[in-house]
């Protein structure tokens, strides 16, 4: 699980890539977080929530299930989907 986005920024002499972790990553990392932490930080799940609701269709839901089945974190997913309040 490593959906990293390349971008760079560049100058007249220099240009350096840099790498941000995607929405997906992000969702899935967040997800084990609050599984690990016994379910009880609001900040990670609404977090995760709020990722789902901006990012909305442009998620990428074949790998997000992919790897929450692979985690066990199936269950989650589909309820922070349904609270965003978009279907999986």
């Amino acid at each position: 699980m490593k959906r990293k986005i390349k971008d760079s920024l560049a100058d007249e002499e220099n240009e350096t890539a840099f790498y941000f972790s995607s929405s997906e990553d992000i969702i899935i990392s967040k997800l084990k977080w609050y599984e690990l932490g016994n379910k009880v930080s609001e900040r990670q799940w609404f977090d995760v929530v709020g990722v789902i609701k901006v990012q909305g269709d442009s998620l990428d839901k074949e790998y997000l299930q992919t790897w929450a089945k692979k985690l066990g974190l199936w269950g989650l997913l589909r309820n922070a989907f349904e609270d965003a309040g978009i279907r999986l």
